[in-house]
């Protein structure tokens, strides 16, 4: 099975809704960009994988809110401005950061 992107998924709904023939030998370029390697993260400082939630909040103080917990193993989210962070039990397994508006 092939593997679509959103411009080939685009391109074939406007085939399909003005009739457009389609370009042999056509591509379109996915572009992925790993949520570790964002651009921002590496200038903030964020919570690390494997602290507690004692040491979170000394560094960073008090989330904005919480949510959670939620599933088992029980995950918990604080929210803090710029980015949120993502507890299982009482240890940070990944922080992610908020899109800029």
């Amino acid at each position: 099975m092939k593997k679509l992107t959103s411009a080939a998924i685009a391109a074939s709904l406007a085939i399909s809704a003005f009739g457009l023939a389609t370009v042999p030998g056509a591509t379109a370029e996915e572009v992925k960009v790993p949520v570790m390697s964002q651009g921002e993260r590496k200038s903030m400082d964020l919570p690390d994988t494997g602290q507690t939630r004692e040491t979170v909040r000394q560094r960073y103080g008090d989330p904005v809110s919480t949510s959670g917990p939620v599933g088992d193993p029980p995950i918990t989210q604080w929210h803090y401005p710029g980015f949120v962070v993502y507890f299982e039990y009482n240890r940070v397994i990944h922080t992610v950061v908020k899109p800029a508006r």
